[in-house]
């Protein structure tokens, strides 16, 4: 956890998820000597004060998001929320900009799942992703990050379904 290499950060959670936000908060509390602040809310909709975080991590949150409006949103509040030069560091399911090469990498991602858990448990978590979330390509949240103003953007690693990249403000 990046936190254990920098104890003194104060830490803001947003969560929708109250049983998410306690063991977030149980997580990060043993990793932080400072200020905790716990907010449940939808991040499109939670007051936050602009140009105040140094980073921000938005890990497996993102792919949630379903319409293109709501992806520019979001990012665009990241965007305000950060310090100049703040980092937004994002890991989270992804698609792939050709179909073709989606279909192979969730078909990839199923059997990894079926292999871990058996054919319902990959059923399950198949039809949840079909039924909840709206991922995007990194290339989609590459070109988002630079349209709404971060100066700098890299992938930090690419994996089947899942990504992780960032932007600098």
């Amino acid at each position: 956890m990046m936190l254990s290499k920098l104890p003194d950060l104060n830490c803001t959670l947003v969560d929708l998820s109250r049983p998410m936000l306690d063991r977030a908060l149980e997580r990060v509390s043993k990793q932080t000597k400072n200020t905790v602040n716990v907010l449940q809310g939808d991040i499109r909709n939670i007051e936050l004060k602009e140009n105040y975080f140094d980073i921000i991590l938005a890990g497996a949150v993102l792919h949630h998001l379903r319409e293109d409006q709501d992806w520019r949103k979001v990012f665009n509040k990241l965007y305000k929320l950060l310090k100049p030069a703040g980092c937004l560091m994002i890991s989270d399911l992804i698609t792939q900009d050709n179909e073709l090469l989606t279909k192979y990498t969730w078909q990839k991602y199923a059997d990894y799942l079926e292999r871990i858990g058996g054919q319902e448990y990959r059923q399950k978590v198949l039809a949840y992703v079909e039924k909840e979330d709206s991922p995007r390509s990194i290339t989609y949240q590459l070109d988002l990050l630079k349209t709404v103003g971060f100066k700098a953007v890299e992938i930090l690693h690419k994996n089947i379904c899942s990504g992780a990249f960032c932007g600098i403000k």
